[in-house]
């Protein structure tokens, strides 16, 4: 609650290195729109958050009494409200055209990605099938940065946000089989994203969070 209006904050649940919390942490801290963020133990989900979305899975937003808890439409809930850096409006395409690539990450590359980076999970002998067929995908991420900086033109928006935290997590897999790959534009496309001051601002640590804390304010 802010103490000069007396005004509840939106509560973000997240998890610093889940790739869906990160892009919703993103366009919340791209947005100035301040929340009240309760870092989570997956292990140990707290009450609060289980009574907010019975899906139990980060990030979750509560809103006054509204429970945003789709990781894109938190980004949109952020970035409607305000979006200084025009993420919504691309150079190229439209908004329409980034929710169609975005799809194609959380569709079928996030499906082997899974079974790339935990195949026992799934009865696999090991991850190097779907790490082949998930390369496909990364290759043309890396042809579409072939005349331009990011996804959709010369500036970030919300496609990249939302596709970075996914390749990186795919990269740390094996990073060495990542870098040895012939994606220039795409390593560089995602070595920016890690450097860049926006990144820093999401992966600052906090401690989990109990019932009791003091609220914690995001970004």
């Amino acid at each position: 609650m802010n103490s000069r209006t007396g005004i509840s904050l939106p509560i973000l649940y997240s998890f610093r290195r889940c790739p869906y919390a990160m892009r919703a942490r993103s366009a919340i801290a791209a947005s100035g729109q301040a929340c009240e963020l309760r870092e989570v133990v997956l292990k140990a989900k707290p009450q609060a958050l289980l009574e907010a979305s019975p899906k139990a899975t980060v990030p979750v937003l509560v809103d006054q009494g509204n429970v945003i808890d789709q990781s894109l439409d938190i980004m949109l809930w952020a970035l409607r409200r305000n979006d200084p850096d025009a993420w919504l409006a691309p150079e190229q395409g439209n908004l329409q055209a980034m929710l169609a690539l975005v799809e194609e990450c959380d569709g079928p590359f996030k499906y082997k990605l899974d079974r790339y980076k935990y195949p026992q999970r799934y009865q696999e002998a090991n991850g190097k099938r779907f790490r082949d067929e998930a390369a496909i995908w990364l290759e043309s991420l890396d042809a579409r940065l072939a005349d331009q900086a990011f996804l959709f033109g010369g500036r970030p928006a919300l496609a990249d946000m939302a596709i970075a935290p996914f390749v990186r997590q795919f990269a740390h897999v094996d990073w060495a089989w990542f870098q040895a790959q012939p994606w220039p534009r795409l390593q560089r496309w995602l070595s920016d994203w890690k450097e860049s001051g926006l990144f820093q601002t999401i992966m600052v640590k906090f401690p989990p969070w109990q019932d009791g804390d003091p609220p914690t304010r995001f970004p």
